[in-house]
């Protein structure tokens, strides 16, 4: 089957920076933000209730859902954030139906990575077999906002405060890339990472990823808690 690498990270990290160097090393590429658009373009019910749930407001001109416009109203509050993922619908299922697809379709020495904001907390990556994190510091995502995005100071500010701090996640992946340097050194870190597991995966070595020990101590910490045996 086909090795499944997940690749995350906060806004303007270079999560895509990262896939794209890992599609040119023959990999094939599923970005969650994309495969969610379909849950609620014109025409589906996701799209009948995020209008509903967030007012007419949030349709563009082109009679579909102006994401600049609804990524305003839920940026930076929690609350909004999950009545639009309870709006938008099935999207475990529809990850999930992807990477099921890549393993029943492609070769098995042929990488597929799941570009995903969010890959950890929702369960994402108990479906990769490796897990990695992109990182970078606040000053140099606020400059690439800036630069690609177009938007105010107090635009940045608000989705940079929306954001997981990355040593959050850390415990929960297989590889930290830093990415505060030049595109060509973090190419250089993704091609030596990627053939690395590759020959690992090729010799049937390549041991479970870090999340699955991650997400049983946290359930264990659950437990723990629920039963008042957590140790102080």
């Amino acid at each position: 089957m086909a090795l499944v690498i997940g690749v995350t990270g906060s806004i303007a990290s270079g999560k895509s920076t990262v896939c794209q160097a890992i599609v040119e090393l023959g990999g094939v590429h599923g970005n969650a933000d994309t495969l969610v658009h379909q849950l609620y373009a014109p025409g589906t019910p996701g799209f009948a209730r995020v209008v509903a749930e967030f007012g007419p407001e949030v349709v563009g001109p082109d009679g579909s859902i102006n994401r600049r416009v609804l990524g305003s109203k839920v940026f930076g509050n929690p609350e909004a954030m999950r009545r639009l993922t309870r709006a938008m619908g099935d999207i475990t299922g529809l990850i999930r139906r992807t990477i099921e697809e890549w393993r029943a379709t492609l070769p098995s020495d042929q990488p597929a990575v799941m570009e995903a904001v969010n890959l950890i907390e929702p369960g994402y990556a108990a479906w990769c077999d490796q897990v990695w994190l992109v990182a970078c510091s606040l000053d140099t995502a606020r400059a690439r906002l800036a630069a690609r995005n177009n938007l105010s100071p107090e635009e940045i500010e608000k989705r940079l405060a929306s954001q997981r701090d990355w040593r959050l996640r850390a415990p929960a992946v297989d590889f930290v890339l830093h990415n505060d340097g030049s595109t060509e050194a973090l190419r250089a870190a993704v091609r030596a990472e990627l053939a690395r597991i590759i020959a690992l995966h090729r010799a049937g070595a390549l041991p479970p990823s870090n999340y699955h020990r991650w997400r049983a101590e946290h359930a264990n910490q659950g437990v723990a808690r629920a039963t008042g045996t957590a140790q102080s």
